[in-house]
């Protein structure tokens, strides 16, 4: 086995800070979302992630890797949200077995109507609380992390979803 290289105490307290950040910001919007409006985060996420879609639809695996979530957990939450009225399935005449899931009307409704809020929270807890640097350097920090993420993935080393860009909003 290789020998352990142990995080220094920078290398620690900027991995525990980021870890906390995500967790109570994931958390609050969360909340967030849940109190002032009908929808979960994790319907708040898949909503964002079709709606971001010229057509409003992707297939299952590509809903995965968008929102970097295991099949059966996209599968699970896409079938919850079908019986509520803000997706449906359509078949998809290149693959039999195949399916895309789409947003319905009153999907969008409920977006639409949970963004505002929720955008307003993200711009007070995290972005009017930063600098264009920060935002900059915090971008630049993110997209080189996921660009290992995805290439471990592709090498067959990720053990998950691969994960693309996360949903905006």
């Amino acid at each position: 086995m290789a020998e352990v290289r142990w995080l220094d105490e920078q290398e620690q307290r900027a991995w525990r800070a980021l870890q906390f950040m995500q967790l109570r910001l994931t958390g609050r919007l969360a909340a967030d979302v849940a109190a002032t409006s009908d929808l979960s985060y994790p319907d708040y996420l898949v909503l964002v992630a079709l709606s971001d879609r010229a057509e409003g639809r992707a297939r299952l695996f590509e809903l995965a890797e968008a929102l970097g979530w295991e099949r059966s957990r996209v599968s699970h939450q896409v079938t919850r949200m079908t019986a509520r009225g803000l997706l449906r399935k359509e078949r998809c005449d290149g693959d039999r077995r195949g399916a895309f899931v789409v947003i319905t009307a009153p999907g969008r409704k409920a977006i639409e109507a949970a963004a505002p809020h929720h955008v307003a929270t993200v711009r007070r807890l995290f972005i009017d609380s930063l600098t264009r640097s920060e935002l900059d350097a915090i971008t630049s920090a993110a997209e080189k992390v996921l660009a290992v993420l995805d290439a471990e993935t592709a090498d067959g080393h990720g053990g998950g979803a691969r994960g693309a860009a996360p949903p905006r909003g």
